[in-house]
């Protein structure tokens, strides 16, 4: 049995269902308790498991990343709420020289179960410093794994996963995703990461779309389809690990691949899924790869110059237009 919910919804069923399931699952952040977070992604969880599991915490992002890292070192499964995405900055030390490296200069010996969940993307003027998707930047570094999974079923079966896993995991929701509605199975289940899925089958060219992209890409595919082209639509949702063998092989029937992402283009996600591709399949491609993505500027919050700055369905299709010549 199915449900329809919306992403929010399915986000909170998933943390209800693993603090259920496991008592060492705890959580924190700002917001996250009496006002069940500002998305209302946490609503309801102080009042059934209490202040010991679901804390408020000060505005410090690195205490709060650095008490995730001590709980998890030390026997509990801590997920950690930022506001932003763009404030994991601040506490940068804590998460990149010390919860990423800890079980590799350990050998092992020390295990750091433990989520980092942080709203990214822009969209309705908030400006540079809370419109910033850093994808890229996390899944540079050794021992963290990155997962924008952008419909209900998949946020739910994904942030079990992530949870539940026993290396420490950036769990990125795209802030304008919140009230998007899918179908969400009633019983349990868990996605494993590192497997993409093919959200619309194509014959003429590969789009590999990365988290809100997706449905942007799906619309542009849509209208392509109008036009007699038919677009393939992957979406990773792990960046890392990511699934190449799924993008592979939609490029050796379609010939022809676009790469779309909102975070900024230079040193995004798309050079490298574009630089795997031709290194692993050049021979595949019919023509160069090409890339969608944000401008490399700050975001402006001028809603009509930011609009300009995020990619969208009109700069997909034209991508795709441009391919096919």
């Amino acid at each position: 049995m199915s449900r329809v919910m919306t992403i929010k919804q399915a986000l909170n069923e998933a943390l209800f269902e693993e603090m259920r399931r496991d008592e060492t699952v705890i959580l924190m952040g700002c917001d996250v308790a009496i006002r069940g977070n500002p998305f209302g992604v946490t609503k309801g969880l102080y009042e059934e498991f209490g202040p010991d599991r679901v804390r408020d915490t000060p505005i410090s992002e690195a205490a709060i990343i650095g008490a995730c890292l001590g709980a998890a070192a030390t026997g509990l499964r801590p997920i950690g709420e930022i506001l932003f995405s763009d404030w994991i900055t601040i506490g940068m030390d804590q998460l990149v020289n010390q919860i990423a490296k800890i079980r590799y200069m350990f050998g092992g010996r020390i295990e750091v179960p433990m989520v980092i969940r942080a709203p990214v993307g822009a969209g309705g003027g908030q400006a540079a410093q809370h419109s910033q998707s850093f994808e890229s930047w996390f899944s540079h570094v050794p021992g963290l794994q990155v997962v924008l999974p952008i419909t209900p079923y998949d946020v739910k079966g994904l942030l079990k996963t992530a949870i539940r896993s026993n290396d420490p995991v950036l769990f990125f929701e795209h802030k304008r995703g919140y009230e998007i509605q899918g179908e969400v199975p009633e019983e349990d289940y868990a996605i494993p990461f590192g497997e993409a899925v093919v959200r619309r089958e194509g014959s003429d060219v590969t789009i590999v779309a990365v988290s809100i992209m997706v449905h942007r890409a799906l619309a542009a595919a849509e209208e392509l389809s109008q036009m007699g082209i038919e677009c393939e639509v992957i979406d990773p949702r792990t960046v890392y690990p990511i699934d190449y063998d799924t993008v592979i092989e939609s490029v050796a029937k379609t010939h022809r691949l676009v790469v779309t992402h909102e975070s900024n283009r230079r040193s995004g996600i798309g050079a490298e899924i574009v630089s795997q591709v031709t290194e692993r399949a050049f021979e595949e491609l019919d023509e160069r790869p090409v890339i969608v993505a944000g401008l490399n500027v700050p975001m402006p919050y001028n809603r009509t110059l930011e609009s300009m700055v995020i990619p969208n369905e009109e700069r997909v299709r034209d991508a795709v237009l441009e391919l096919m010549d």
